[in-house]
């Protein structure tokens, strides 16, 4: 099932998507949907299914989910971490060695607070000169690290501060308009291999294309169930939350965001994330 959110009767409500049209769910957001599918002990498609009016309405999809925390990952492809190796000129490949690590590299990007959806203005922090959109695949999470279906994701982080020094990457991956979500979410007895997705991105200067790159989640060097039970260790992340699942897509320098540029980011099960970027 695709599933997200729309704006209808001046509300953010849930509804199925389609193929050009959404079927709302009256009184409820995607969050509303996934507590009381473990209320009810169903699944959200059962659950959403049953509740959908049959009254097909045109409307865009915003952003998806409203999510009570967004965790990510990092080091979960071996480009991004030769990568940063290469940034910070560490030796011994420190990042490399993340990336082949037992314990995976976790951290907290935040709340809502600076989650965007489809067509919304991704940030571009004013003390960084080398922030840079990093797509991903977002796991949506029930309780107790439930899987319940999957979403893109842009990880935007500005790189410049985090090569400036490590103890810095709070700074680097959290603030204003800083992570993109959508355009739907994919649930998760529809989704059965996330590990065969086809990704791309391409970020638009006008009528430039400053960025192209492309990969595939079969690259992901870790099982998204040992990311999870890394995540919840020790740390009861909430239902309806989002676990961001890393890059394997990397923008150099020379294509370090600008204001007015498009990211698009693009799963042809999903459909297209586009963002513009602004200064927060």
């Amino acid at each position: 099932m695709r599933i997200g959110q729309i704006r209808w009767n001046n509300e953010i409500t849930a509804a199925i998507f389609e193929n050009d049209h959404a079927r709302p769910i009256p009184g409820h957001t995607l969050l509303d949907l996934i507590t009381r599918s473990e209320v009810e002990h169903t699944t959200l498609s059962e659950l959403a299914g049953g509740m959908a009016s049959q009254q097909l309405v045109q409307a865009s999809p915003i952003i998806p989910i409203k999510p009570v925390e967004v965790w990510a990952c990092g080091c979960t492809y071996e480009m991004s971490a030769s990568f940063r190796d290469a940034e910070h000129g560490t030796r011994e490949g420190f990042y490399a060695h993340v990336f082949k690590a037992p314990r995976p590299e976790i951290f907290f990007k935040g709340t809502a607070r600076v989650c965007v959806g489809p067509g919304k203005d991704i940030g571009i922090r004013p003390d960084s000169k080398f922030t840079a959109p990093e797509p991903e695949l977002g796991v949506v999470l029930g309780s107790k690290g439930a899987v319940v279906g999957y979403t893109l994701a842009n990880d935007v982080s500005a790189w410049d501060i985090e090569r400036e020094n490590p103890l810095y990457l709070p700074q680097s991956k959290v603030y204003t308009a800083c992570c993109a979500l959508g355009p739907v979410v994919i649930t998760v007895d529809e989704l059965t291999d996330p590990y065969n997705l086809e990704m791309s991105l391409v970020i638009k200067r006008g009528d430039k294309t400053t960025f192209s790159g492309s990969t595939s989640t079969a690259k992901l060097g870790r099982k998204i169930e040992t990311l999870i039970e890394y995540l919840m260790l020790a740390n009861p992340v909430p239902a309806g939350s989002v676990m961001l699942t890393g890059t394997g897509i990397i923008v150099t320098e020379e294509s370090a965001l600008a204001p007015g540029d498009i990211c698009t980011i693009s799963v042809p099960q999903f459909g297209e994330l586009s963002n513009p970027a602004v200064v927060v």
